[in-house]
């Protein structure tokens, strides 16, 4: 049997486990994240994203990862403290993960697998996003440059579905 991203789950950062097929007929986007990086700022616009479009079925899942220049070092409270405070983060943290190597969570393996990015499937740096339909397909991969704010038409095209 195939693989969906609704069979896999992940821990939210407190502690609790959480199926991907809760989500089921929700678009999805999923970021890796990190607190002390050039592109911290875009946890602004994921959650203003989140605010627009939660109502309409949008769900964005953030999973801090500290494989890049180490610039996610802090603890799963920690990371949670400074997404909430900084940002107003309300949308779901998760563990902090890896995105690349041995250890690689599933999620992130399914999603490279599905949608390799521009040299290869291994994530380059924080901020690599990952679009999903309603059905839980990978519909698209962004670069850490693309802002939340440049994936608002597509967001909406999918809710529009």
């Amino acid at each position: 049997m195939n693989q969906t991203l609704y069979d896999l789950t992940a821990t939210l950062n407190n502690g609790t486990d959480k199926k991907l097929s809760d989500y089921k007929g929700k678009v999805l986007l999923i970021v890796n994240t990190a607190s002390q990086c050039g592109f911290t700022p875009q946890y602004e616009g994921l959650q203003a994203l989140y605010d627009k479009y939660k109502s309409q079925g949008l769900e964005v899942l953030g999973f801090p990862c500290d494989q890049f220049k180490h610039q996610e070092p802090g603890t799963d409270e920690q990371i949670a403290s400074f997404c909430k405070r900084n940002y107003g983060v309300e949308f779901p943290i998760f563990k902090k993960i890896e995105v690349n190597g041995d250890n690689t969570h599933p999620i992130f393996n399914y999603l490279k697998n599905k949608a390799s990015g521009f040299f290869g499937s291994s994530i380059k740096w924080n901020f690599t996003k990952f679009l999903i339909d309603k059905e839980g397909n990978v519909i698209k991969r962004y670069a850490p440059v693309t802002t939340p704010e440049k994936i608002e038409k597509e967001i909406q095209t999918l809710l529009e579905k």
